[in-house]
């Protein structure tokens, strides 16, 4: 089983995450937010669970019916979790970068 790393940006991907739910849909704020570490934590024994990412070196999960997509890159030790990403964005601007 590989280690779990998450990035600063991915950190607060998930903390902007938390903080509109909490104020805007809070009902879902907790639900949503366990269903994101699940799927991070499936990762470590499945890192080939997503598909090839768009960006070169990395993964993509999305997390359906959530609109978010986990971006993440797989090495011999672990998985890096890069960004944590709304579907609708355009995100291009905000690529995720491998430490």
């Amino acid at each position: 089983m590989k280690a779990l790393r998450w990035s600063p940006t991915a950190a607060a991907d998930l903390d902007e995450i938390a903080a509109y739910l909490k104020e805007h849909h809070p009902h879902f704020a907790r639900p949503t937010i366990r269903r994101i570490y699940a799927a991070t934590k499936q990762l470590k024994q499945f890192p080939d669970s997503g598909r090839k990412g768009r960006i070169a070196q990395t993964r993509e999960l999305p997390l359906a019916p959530l609109p978010y997509l986990l971006i993440y890159a797989v090495t011999d030790e672990a998985v890096q979790v890069l960004r944590i990403l709304h579907v609708a964005r355009d995100w291009r601007e905000l690529q995720p970068r491998i430490d």
